[in-house]
């Protein structure tokens, strides 16, 4: 069989005027804000109508949905009840994508739409196939399981859709979609559309055993990469590759990114080291619960999260008009999945970028994207020093300029006029700048911070964040923040101290019972006496013990980390001293900051007005630590991380813990370094 051919449309401007539509598809596109065809849907609606079957080879993002949703909801289907069009898809995700945008396209057909995929419970879906949907888009799998227990009748079927059909067969899918065609009817009696952005040799195969002559219409034969979408690439030596990933991110500074790793366990490290630096990131793969999926997927959409870092196949069906960028954390190991995983941004017309972190041991596959595709990624080298401290000057003078931004009165501006003419005008200017911004080296984090956070979320570890997003699903945001901030509140009794109060008390008890040692030759009589003596000082000391533990546990319960003593009564000797561990957990550090001395965490951040000047007069003034002593200061959203000397850092942290910033209590305590 021989694929006949259908090249792409004349170069002018298309319109939905071209295609005979019925009005009340007329009327959806138009509520949908639909307002010219791509050129996918203009080649696709012809043959599809007609009743042809079809290969559409196009890139992601060109409106392949629309091409055979339109088609689908105009003429092939009708309104009456009983499953006519069946969509097979790769991943759930895909599947809900093509489910939404068809039923936008046919809400006045009276057309229902419904999506059958792994991971939901079936009732649900076998009551709408029940009751009469005229579409059905899901995964194989899922389908299948319908299909073999009759939920799902394809009697009546009159078109098969195969979306992203190479993406398909490269995951496993074949025996699954052989088993369907099976069972569905034979290729002469319906009418099939596979719609791909690669068309290889195993799509070849298919089409020859499971089509009617089909057409091909080729879109991006010549080239597979969208024009409007620049590709790059770092090499990098791979030994540190999110470290390389985070230069990248301060370099680059996309607006919004998916970030893809070849693992799935790649996926939450990268994340959560993400995280740890500032960014705005999460993560998402297949191991993830549907419930926890489908949030992530939904703060993506709605553009609350810039950095998604996930699988291809977790971020099969993730439709983002305005991704700016797609970057390869690992290469991909086909050339067809850097085809599909750039594909997700330059859609509709729109302009993306796409990065790539390329070791050397990934050359060949670079090499190979080359011959394959034609597509030449431009090389860039990761900043230097010298670059990533201008980016930071002028990530400084961004931050002055829009504190600037107010009225300024004429005094004001007499002021400056004076004091640029003043003879040490760039002493007092350097100043004045070490004033607001503290020791150099304190803040290089902190102005870059500035500009990739600008739509930056709290940071938490991801299991933490879990709960809290769980919490916040059922209305216990506000439960969640008061436990916590009773936990971690500093006149909270530590049960550890508590036990440990008891322990000695009972010690002493213990000790005053067995009394003085007696000597052999003493008579009964002396025996009895002494007897009577220890009893009477067992007695004491058990009321001491309970007076020392009423008066620990009511008022004096040991701070975390203070000394507990305990004192006998009847003897002279001197106070027992333990160390008891404070009883908050410790707040860890990232690994890149780690500094010669000791970190201090403070749980104040942006969130509460703290810069990094401030922090440093806090230091100052209320740690009684002297500037020189002072080191690198990180302020985050919620939380400050301080460098300290070693042999100072207790005494700083006492200094602080009784002291407020903003009227908030600090907490301070000592940081633990990441091991991740």
């Amino acid at each position: 069989m021989t694929l006949a051919e259908q090249t792409d449309p004349e170069d002018r401007e298309p319109s939905f005027d071209d295609l005979d539509l019925t009005d009340e598809v007329r009327k959806a596109l138009t509520d949908i804000d639909y307002r010219e065809p791509t050129p996918v849907q203009l080649a696709a609606y012809g043959p599809a109508v007609e009743g042809r079957d079809i290969i559409v080879q196009a890139q992601t993002g060109t409106g392949k949905t629309a091409a055979f949703g339109i088609p689908l909801v105009d003429r092939i289907v009708t309104s009456e009840p009983g499953v006519q069009a069946l969509i097979l898809a790769p991943t759930r995700e895909l599947a809900l994508q093509s489910t939404r945008e068809i039923q936008r396209l046919g809400k006045y057909q009276g057309v229902r739409t419904v999506a059958v995929y792994g991971g939901a419970p079936m009732q649900p879906q076998i009551k709408d196939l029940a009751e009469g949907a005229q579409i059905v888009s899901g995964t194989p799998g899922r389908v299948l399981d319908h299909l073999r227990r009759g939920t799902l009748d394809a009697s009546g079927l009159k078109a098969l859709v195969l979306d992203e059909m190479d993406e398909m067969l490269s995951m496993g899918f074949a025996k699954e979609l052989n088993a369907i065609l099976d069972i569905i009817p034979s290729k002469d009696d319906r009418q099939t559309m596979c719609f791909s952005a690669t068309v290889d040799s195993s799509v070849q195969r298919h089409a020859q055993t499971h089509m009617s002559e089909p057409l091909l219409v080729s879109l991006s034969s010549d080239a597979v990469g969208a024009s409007e979408i620049t590709h790059y690439v770092y090499m990098v030596s791979g030994t540190d590759r999110t470290g390389d990933l985070i230069q990248v991110l301060n370099a680059e500074d996309p607006e919004s990114a998916i970030v893809f790793c070849n693992m799935r366990s790649e996926t939450e490290k990268v994340a959560t080291q993400l995280q740890a630096a500032g960014f705005n990131a999460d993560w998402l793969n297949g191991d993830l619960p549907q419930r926890d999926r489908e949030r992530i997927m939904g703060r993506t959409r709605e553009g609350k999260l810039r950095y998604l870092v996930a699988t291809d196949v977790a971020a099969r069906g993730i439709d983002i008009s305005h991704l700016t960028h797609v970057i390869n954390y690992s290469f991909p190991e086909s050339a067809a999945t850097y085809v599909h995983r750039t594909g997700r941004t330059g859609r509709a017309g729109r302009t993306g970028c796409a990065l790539s972190l390329v070791a050397p041991q990934e050359l060949g596959r670079l090499y190979y994207l080359r011959l394959e595709y034609g597509i030449s990624p431009v090389e860039r080298s990761l900043p230097s020093s010298g670059e990533m401290k201008t980016r930071m000057e002028l990530d400084r003078i961004k931050l002055l300029e829009a504190s600037a931004s107010g009225p300024i009165s004429t005094e004001d501006l007499d002021l400056a006029r004076r004091l640029l003419s003043h003879p040490e005008a760039e002493r007092i200017v350097g100043g004045l700048l070490h004033a607001v911004f503290g020791d150099r080296e304190g803040v290089s984090d902190e102005a870059a911070d500035a500009r990739r956070n600008r739509s930056a979320t709290p940071v938490e570890p991801p299991r933490a964040r879990r709960r809290r997003g769980r919490a916040e699903d059922r209305g216990e945001a506000e439960v969640a923040d008061a436990r916590r901030k009773r936990r971690h509140t500093r006149d909270d009794d530590d049960r550890q101290t508590k036990r440990r109060a008891r322990r000695d008390a009972d010690a002493v008890a213990a000790s005053a019972e067995a009394g003085p040692a007696q000597p052999k030759d003493r008579t009964p009589d002396t025996e009895q006496e002494g007897g009577d003596d220890a009893a009477e000082r067992k007695r004491s000391a058990r009321r001491g013990s309970r007076r020392r533990r009423k008066t620990k546990t009511e008022g004096a319960a040991a701070k975390p980390g203070e000394a507990l003593e305990t004192v006998t009564e009847d003897t002279g000797e001197s106070p027992a001293v333990e160390e008891v561990d404070g009883a908050s957990d410790p707040r860890s550090v990232p690994q890149e900051y780690e500094e010669t001395g000791a970190t201090i965490f403070l749980n104040v951040g942006r969130k509460d007005g703290a810069r990094v000047g401030e922090i440093a007069k806090l230091m100052r003034e209320l740690g009684q630590l002297p500037r020189s002593e002072v080191g690198k200061i990180r302020v985050r959203d919620r939380y400050t991380f301080v460098d300290v000397p070693e042999e100072q850092l207790d005494a700083v942290v006492e200094r602080l813990r009784d002291g407020e910033f903003n009227r908030r209590a600090l907490e301070p305590e000592r940081a633990k370094v990441s091991k991740s």
